[in-house]
């Protein structure tokens, strides 16, 4: 009679149970940018894209965003870090600070997630082409087509990268909810600040988070499978590969004198 495999323990079973929600979270994001999809197909247009950049603007000048000038500014910065080039720049160096810590592998992952990202965004816009608004004055410069916001999208693929990685670093859960919170806050401001400048629609800017979450989210599998696997390094409780064997029990036996 064959004997039942043991049970699973208590950390093998939390991360199957994350596994199962994470894979969940990017089959509905997957399903909200579907519907986005249809949506903008038939209509080209969302009457609800229409009312909130309105809702923005200065009713007796278009041209003028709501609220203080210093806070277009603002918003101007913020819409920066989700550019090409600070996310760029931003990869290349933690790609870098990974090689030199001896964690090769996943600075190459690291890479593949932000560079499948950027792959992903531009096909996309160019299969859609979506018009840029003209409802209201752009208030910065726009070069790409308007489906889906490439600064979105590749906002939540880098930052909820980066602060995947930082929870595999930090064992402190403060420190990793802090570094997910963070990586949120990020890409939801980027998007809020595309928007307000009047360059997205609201439609293009959700379908830019739907699309990057679920690929962090496939990244962040992927790399907890391959880590696992043992072909990317785990990383020790100071953000240096862990290369401390297996914990294993081994019971010693007391020396006994030897008799003479």
């Amino acid at each position: 009679m064959n004997a039942s495999p043991p049970p699973p323990t208590g950390a093998s079973s939390r991360r199957e149970i994350g596994s199962l929600v994470a894979l969940a979270l990017a089959a509905a994001a997957i399903l909200v940018f579907l519907l986005l999809v249809d949506a903008v197909r038939d209509a080209r247009e969302i009457r609800l894209d229409r009312a909130i950049l309105l809702a923005l603007r200065n009713p007796a000048d278009l041209s003028d965003p709501i609220g203080p000038e210093w806070f277009e500014e603002v918003a101007r910065d913020v819409t920066a870090l989700g550019g090409f080039t600070i996310l760029t720049l931003l990869t290349l160096a933690v790609a870098a600070f990974l090689a030199m810590t001896r964690l090769t592998h996943a600075a190459v992952l690291v890479l593949a997630a932000v560079g499948g990202g950027t792959v992903i965004s531009t096909v996309l816009k160019h299969l859609f082409d979506r018009a840029r608004p003209d409802l209201v004055p752009h208030a910065t410069e726009v070069f790409t087509a308007s489906f889906p916001s490439g600064h979105a999208m590749m906002s939540a693929v880098t930052y909820l990268t980066l602060a995947a990685l930082v929870s595999r670093v930090e064992r402190g859960r403060r420190i990793r909810v802090f570094a997910l919170v963070l990586g949120i806050g990020l890409t939801l401001l980027v998007g809020a600040s595309r928007v307000y400048l009047g360059v997205h629609w609201p439609s293009d800017v959700l379908a830019g988070w739907c699309v990057g979450a679920s690929w962090a989210l496939l990244c962040w599998l992927a790399a907890r499978r391959l880590q696992r696997g043992g072909h990317v390094e785990r990383v020790g409780p100071h953000g240096l590969p862990d290369t401390a064997p297996s914990a294993e029990v081994t019971t010693a036996s007391p020396s006994r004198p030897r008799s003479r």
